[in-house]
């Protein structure tokens, strides 16, 4: 295969890959790099990231950092080498769902404690409306419903 039709069908592959990974609630930046990360074997420093993706390195600096804190990347040691390094994590799939899953549960609860705090204000209001104590009482039972679903995924992952 040339060069070039090589190239093209790279920077297909990150586009693509990148768009399923967005829906992960990474920025372009993030999951492109993390694509870059995934299919290159060798390590990489954020020199290596900002001449792959034509970014900054500040971009890269930053994008490494919240990839790092989501836990999909690490940071490798190579003797010799006097640049920080890092590699995707092996496990793609249960690294995203550990991590998509832990970040649902997260704002599922403070999600139900500011609607439930919400409804406290409306019971202490004695208000009248039935309406709207309902509407509360749906959207409570429907963030609850979610926090049991990703409650039961996450125990597949273990």
């Amino acid at each position: 295969m040339n060069q070039d039709k090589q190239e093209q069908i790279n920077n297909q592959l990150i586009s693509e890959f990148s768009k399923t990974l967005e829906m992960f609630s990474l920025n372009k930046t993030e999951s492109q790099l993390f694509v870059i990360l995934f299919l290159n074997d060798q390590p990489m420093t954020l020199d290596d990231m900002k001449d792959s993706l034509g970014k900054s390195k500040t971009a890269m600096s930053n994008s490494i950092r919240t990839l790092l804190d989501f836990n999909l990347v690490e940071r490798v040691f190579i003797k010799g080498a006097r640049k920080d390094l890092y590699q995707a994590k092996k496990d793609l799939y249960e690294k995203f769902m550990k991590t998509y899953v832990k970040r649902w549960l997260e704002a599922l609860e403070l999600q139900i404690t500011s609607l439930e705090s919400i409804q406290d204000e409306v019971n202490d209001l004695h208000s009248d409306s039935d309406i709207l104590t309902n509407k509360l009482s749906e959207a409570i039972k429907f963030h609850r419903s979610l926090e049991e679903v990703f409650k039961q995924i996450s125990q597949y992952d273990q």
